[in-house]
């Protein structure tokens, strides 16, 4: 009974959990992009430059807060051609809109390491509401602050909700979005 009594003052201050701060290390992060082709053939696109971070509180999971900013011009492809189609006006229009971004404020665990991020989604200057599903290299309820956070994410939208109506007989409306990324101490 003690115990408890002595807990009360505690619980009355509102004691808030430390909350860390990771910066992406974009020299070992990938984001790549998937869509079908025919309906048959898969392509990609890798987009390596990055940046952003994320703050995780392992006593409040719930918020967390994680942002994402990707420079869509850096865009790469195997086929040179093909990387200049999706970087112009009928898909990514990087001209105008040069950055993909994400910003996720409420994360739902599904297990010990694994979560949906519920954010909003920015492409061709496009703003529409997204779910990552997360997978993390080890429990984020036992970060300490000290060690690099790996994730891994995916989402697939509509491309056609952003906008991206180019070759609509040809390339498929999903596109998978993956993003593998390490988060160090910031």
């Amino acid at each position: 009974m003690r115990v408890l009594l002595a807990l009360v003052p505690l619980l009355a201050t509102g004691a808030v959990a430390p909350a860390y701060r990771y910066q992406l290390d974009s020299s070992t992060s990938a984001i790549d992009a998937k869509v079908t082709v025919l309906g048959i053939a898969k392509k990609s696109a890798q987009f390596p430059k990055m940046s952003g971070g994320i703050v995780l509180s392992p006593g409040q999971l719930g918020a967390v807060d994680l942002d994402v900013a990707v420079d869509a011009r850096a865009l790469s492809t195997r086929d040179r051609s093909i990387g200049e189609q999706l970087k112009g006006p009928e898909f990514l229009d990087v001209a105008r809109h040069p950055v993909i971004s994400f910003s996720g404020q409420r994360m739902t665990m599904i297990g010990p390491t694994t979560a949906q991020v519920s954010g909003q989604l920015t492409a061709r200057g496009t703003t529409r509401p997204a779910v990552l599903n997360v997978t993390f290299a080890s429990p984020p309820a036992q970060a300490t602050g000290r060690e690099p956070v790996r994730i891994t994410a995916r989402t697939t939208i509509d491309r056609r909700q952003f906008g991206m109506n180019g070759y609509s007989m040809v390339v498929g409306k999903d596109v998978t979005i993956t993003i593998n990324a390490r988060m160090v101490p910031n």
